[in-house]
């Protein structure tokens, strides 16, 4: 089955980030896909928040997921959008995952866990905390590819969310994400074969790229890589569609050969000696 990957370079117009979406669904369609992966903030990406405030949406009225699950009905395509800024009851935001069906229904959320909250030493602070809450759940969905194990950006670094996703059967991660140029460079790559190999799974990671019109830098290279830790797409730094084959035998044949699944065991009280 061929998954396509969009890697986009968001602004903070979500109309027009909108319609780069859908567009995408439509070329992704006819290019023969059975699902489409967004990247994280795809449909706004600005990280001021009194003028993001002004177009954040609840899931019930968030134009670009409207759009989006119309656009996946008319051409029969299953999304994974990457992932919204929306406004939850309490006041804070989520960063929220969704899969959307080829008939445009929602089938599964999931709000990103682990929030990005560091001083890098180019002088870059993030404090995601003080705009968003944390998710509270794992969530796998059965897709066309597989069952798929979510995950959003600054997740990748905290392997025990994937160790659970793949106990309970996933075959496939989804890791949409909005790196910086730093962390991208040191980490992005090695992670993401890391997870891949730790669970004899495929990872499927669309990422934002390029510069921003809020003024941030992200690291691009949208990556598919396979359950033996082989990259089968590297997108580089342009944004655009992206195509990899996702083979369930892969998944098979590196799970027999290193059954590291089979193998694990629980992890007792660590002794401090």
């Amino acid at each position: 089955m061929r998954a396509a990957l969009l890697q986009m370079t968001s602004g903070i117009d979500p109309a027009a980030n909108g319609r780069t979406i859908t567009q995408a669904i439509a070329d992704a369609a006819g290019e023969g896909a059975a699902m489409l992966f967004a990247p994280e903030m795809c449909g706004l990406l600005d990280r001021d928040r009194k003028r993001a405030a002004e177009v954040v949406a609840r899931e019930e009225d968030d134009r670009v997921l409207a759009a989006v699950r119309e656009a996946a009905a008319k051409h029969g395509l299953w999304v994974h959008l990457g992932s919204l800024a929306l406004l939850r009851d309490d006041g804070k935001l989520a960063n929220r995952s969704l899969v959307i069906d080829g008939s445009g229904a929602i089938r599964a959320r999931y709000d990103k866990m682990h929030l990005f909250d560091v001083d890098l030493p180019t002088g870059e602070s993030w404090r995601e905390s003080a705009t968003y809450a944390g998710g509270e759940r794992a969530v796998t969905v059965e897709t066309p590819l597989g069952r798929l194990g979510l995950a959003i950006c600054y997740d990748l670094r905290f392997p025990d969310l994937f160790r659970a996703l793949s106990d309970a059967g996933a075959t496939l991660f989804a890791l949409p994400a909005a790196f910086t140029r730093p962390t991208g460079q040191a980490h992005w790559h090695v992670l993401l074969r890391a997870r891949a190999i730790e669970a004899g799974a495929f990872v499927v990671a669309a990422a934002q790229t390029g510069e921003h019109a809020d003024g941030r830098a992200t690291y691009g290279h949208s990556l598919v890589v396979d359950p033996w830790g082989e990259l089968l797409l590297d997108m580089g730094e342009a944004p655009g569609l992206g195509y990899a084959e996702i083979d369930p035998a892969r998944v098979e044949a590196a799970r027999s050969r290193i059954p590291v699944l089979s193998h694990r065991r629980p992890i007792p009280g660590v002794e401090a000696l």
